[in-house]
């Protein structure tokens, strides 16, 4: 079947991660692809949770608190959120220095399965990067993956706001001079899948912990997306 875009009254229910029996797959009718990057292209877990927890320690924040903000937000709004009374302008002093350190600290960031596949695939027909890292992390971790990064881009530097906010998706599809119901997000944060959701966009939920975030489908790895031309844009097709 093909899927429409989203009702107003929400997302539809997404299947679950290796719900998809052999054989059986479910095709999506889009004009444009918008991608997150670290969960969805890359896997950046260990030096992100490696970094963070570090800055967290003088602070006397809980390992599981610290973790459960910092994905798929901007390293000053996580701060913002974890320390509420400080001022906003030392979040964005530490915030720049964490942006620096984790540009130059790549050990272990690997390519989520199927990543170079779908990007080669998507060759040709709209697509952006939308990320809360800025434009030096950003190339610094595709790099390190082995990934090309592709020419459309919303990065911090281009957003006043961070996811949950929809700006940087919404700023995708006027990239792209796509409508936001003719794109289709892929993500893997909560905050992520919440910025697609009311940007107005379908979300494919990438990974085991998306599920948890209600996207409107739902898939193990990039593995399980295949990219086929049609009349009016492309269809994704999962399973």
């Amino acid at each position: 079947m093909t899927a429409s875009a989203l009702p107003s009254s929400g997302p539809a229910r997404a299947r679950g991660a290796g719900s998809y029996p052999e054989g059986v797959t479910e095709t999506i009718r889009t004009r444009a692809v918008l991608l997150d990057m670290d969960g969805t292209l890359v896997d950046s877990t260990a030096v992100v949770e490696r970094l963070w927890l570090a800055w967290a320690e003088p602070h006397g924040l809980s390992p599981q608190h610290v973790l459960s903000v910092v994905h798929g937000r901007q390293g000053h709004q996580s701060m913002a959120i974890m320390l509420p009374e400080r001022d906003h302008a030392i979040n964005l002093r530490e915030n720049d220095a964490m942006l620096a350190t984790e540009t130059s600290d790549v050990d272990g960031v690997i390519a989520i399965a199927g990543a170079g596949d779908l990007l080669d695939a998507l060759a040709g027909h709209p697509h952006a990067i939308v990320t809360s890292a800025n434009v030096a992390l950003m190339t610094a971790r595709m790099q390190a993956a082995g990934l090309a990064v592709p020419v459309s881009a919303v990065t911090a530097e281009n957003v006043s706001a961070s996811k949950p906010d929809p700006e940087g998706f919404l700023l995708g599809a006027s990239l792209l001079g796509i409508d936001p119901a003719d794109c289709v997000v892929f993500e893997d944060s909560g905050a992520g899948i919440q910025a697609g959701l009311a940007a107005g966009m379908r979300v494919i939920g990438v990974g085991k912990h998306a599920a948890a975030h209600d996207p409107t489908y739902l898939v193990d790895d990039l593995t399980q997306v295949a990219v086929v031309p049609a009349d009016d844009g492309f269809d994704l097709v999962i399973g």
